[in-house]
């Protein structure tokens, strides 16, 4: 199947082959008709499976027919509204959006918190069709009256299971109620509850379920691994195994609890000569995507994160999760390591676990179900503490060096012993002259001319 079998028109279809895809992905296939037809959707995908242009084609296509070449804010309302929990997936969201619609008169522009407000107020004040907005600032919009919703058509939810771990389901509901009631709406989520069957049932006219992949399910193209290990000596193992050599983890993204410890760790890991940076909530809107870009581009090969600043990262080909700390809820494991193993490229997720995290890897266990396998560090042990494991590396260091053994089998680390290699000494002459010289150059020294006296 290609994208043209879809019903996509030229426009779009020339934008997807500028982006250089060419077959759609599975829930790509699914959705893009439905949506097409107008109806409801609640769609269920694996981060990584093209879930955004999922819904952003179709929307994008239902509103060719209101493409304008105009000027006037009047004709180019906001039409079509998508939500995301955090400023990186909305930026991420907006990226699509104008990949897909550049050959189409259709306006769109991302807001979201942690920047002045006042760029974004005379952005949609120009008119925009497409708004990509994060719950909280969208609001501070319609509080200041910078925004109209009267005329939205359609309404995307994305990452719905991450709205409501973050609290917004509130802010949801008002923003419901602002939206006029006969629309298309499209909810997207990695994993669902009940709470998420809630919100889909208040906001979906007889929805059409959509689901690529069995619910709460990690991709088949991810190998998990456990490093059972002290809390101790987390930060040193995390750094032996960033340090190994060839066989030591690449680009790697890697996952914290707190924004204190995210910080934290990413100063550890430039300490012992690995280039990291760190992103969290408390860093500005620059900040944060610099230090995205600079992981993206390479020149970063760590970038230590919260699942906060972390959700809705899409970095190309990342082969490394790492799970410093087990996080909270089961399902933030599922939304973590969906950073690697995407569009069916192979990655690798590794969790160090502390003995006090047991609870959280069995929780974690019994919502993918199935057992991720332990490797046990030597060196590492579950109890191991700082100063046990200065005391091995100074006594490895102090380790008397590995003998230097010649293809003759001479050691060159023991003294010669000529009976104990049971050979005799060879004596080798010594000429005449060159006693002679010996003999002057040593009485030179000893301040005499080294010829006899009469």
């Amino acid at each position: 199947m290609s994208f043209a079998d879809l019903g996509l028109i030229p426009e779009l279809l020339r934008a997807v082959e500028d982006a250089g895809y060419t077959t759609p992905t599975p829930i790509q296939a699914q959705a893009i008709p439905v949506v097409l037809a107008g109806q409801d959707v609640m769609g269920g995908a694996q981060t990584g499976t093209g879930k955004t242009a999922s819904f952003t084609l179709p929307l994008l296509q239902r509103m060719a027919p209101h493409a304008s070449t105009s000027t006037s804010p009047a004709r180019h309302p906001v039409r079509a509204l998508i939500l995301a929990p955090t400023r990186e997936l909305a930026m991420q969201v907006q990226e699509s959006v104008q990949t897909y619609s550049k050959h189409l008169p259709l306006r769109s522009t991302c807001i979201y918190g942690g920047v002045d407000m006042n760029a974004q107020i005379a952005e949609l004040r120009r008119g925009i069709e497409v708004v990509v907005a994060t719950p909280g600032r969208l609001l501070d919009h319609v509080q200041q009256k910078t925004i109209n919703l009267s005329q939205v058509e359609f309404l995307v939810l994305d990452e719905a299971d991450r709205m409501l771990d973050m609290g917004f389901i509130p802010d949801i509901r008002r923003i419901l109620a602002l939206l006029p009631a006969k629309r298309q709406s499209l909810l997207f989520s990695a994993t669902f509850s009940e709470e998420i069957k809630k919100l889909a049932d208040s906001m979906l006219r007889n929805p059409l379920l959509i689901e690529v992949a069995r619910r709460n399910t990690v991709s088949e193209t991810i190998s998990h691994v456990v490093h059972p290990v002290s809390s101790h000596v987390k930060r040193d193992l995390l750094a032996d195994l960033l340090n190994a050599g060839a066989d030591g983890l690449d680009q790697t993204l890697v996952f914290v609890a707190t924004k204190f410890g995210c910080s934290r760790l990413a100063r550890h890991l430039v300490k012992e000569g690995i280039s990291a940076d760190a992103i969290h909530g408390d860093k500005t809107q620059l900040e944060r995507t610099e230090a995205l870009e600079k992981f993206r581009t390479g020149a970063v090969r760590v970038l230590v994160a919260t699942d906060v600043a972390a959700r809705g990262l899409d970095i190309d080909d990342l082969p490394y999760v790492v799970n410093f700390e087990l996080p909270s809820t089961p399902e933030d494991y599922i939304h973590r390591i969906g950073r690697t193993g995407r569009a069916g490229k192979q990655g690798t997720a590794v969790s160090l676990v502390a003995p006090e995290e047991q609870q959280k890897l069995a929780a974690i266990e019994k919502l993918i179900k199935f057992k991720i396998p332990q490797q046990q560090i030597p060196g590492y042990g579950t109890d191991t503490t700082q100063e046990e494991l200065r005391r091995q590396r100074r006594s490895h260091s102090h380790a008397r060096p590995a003998p230097q053994v010649a293809a003759d089998g001479f050691d060159f680390n023991r003294p010669y012993n000529a009976a104990a290699s049971g050979k005799s000494a060879t004596t080798i002459a010594t000429p005449p002259e060159r006693k002679e010289r010996q003999a002057r150059a040593l009485a030179v020294l000893l301040g005499g001319t080294g010829r006899g006296r009469a």
